[in-house]
């Protein structure tokens, strides 16, 4: 207890999912920053404006998370908030590989953080942003899969 993680992602949109990794972050360590990533390289469907307010709404009243936006490396993010551990999720193993490999990379640009795996409950380990983003084109119902806050705006948008 009493350390800091940051758990970086880009949470387009948040899940049921990341938000239980967040809870077993902070039972873990007292402080989670929730790290909403903005990659120009990367083609978002809320901006990160939207997704910064919707990881805050879901997240309002959990103890010991603090969200924020970022550029950049998340190393040097936890540098600057004074962070020992990166939270990562893993759902399934396909995540394995990419995650082992981001872990290593960053682990070589700051040896001083260590990265932790932390798997969601298993109703939500199936959970995947990218897959929800495909079926709220068609109307689906989001709810049982994300907060009320994110059903909404993906509800307005699927209109569009």
């Amino acid at each position: 207890m009493g350390r800091i993680a940051v758990y970086p992602g880009s949470f387009d949109p948040v899940t049921y999912g990341h938000l239980d990794v967040m809870k077993r972050a902070a039972a873990i360590f007292g402080k989670v920053v929730v790290a909403v990533a903005n990659n120009p390289n990367k083609k978002y469907l809320f901006s990160l404006e939207e997704r910064v307010m919707m990881v805050q709404e879901a997240t309002k009243g959990m103890k010991g998370v603090i969200v924020e936006g970022f550029d950049g490396l998340v190393v040097d993010l936890a540098r600057r908030r004074n962070a020992a551990v990166l939270v990562r999720g893993l759902r399934m193993t396909a995540d394995f590989e990419y995650e082992f490999q981001m872990a290593e990379t960053n682990r070589r640009l700051a040896e001083d953080i260590e990265t932790v795996f932390l798997m969601p409950s298993e109703g939500f380990s199936f959970l995947s942003s990218t897959l929800l983003k495909e079926v709220a084109k068609f109307g689906a119902n989001l709810t049982p899969f994300v907060p009320p806050c994110v059903a909404r705006k993906m509800k307005s948008i699927a209109r569009k």
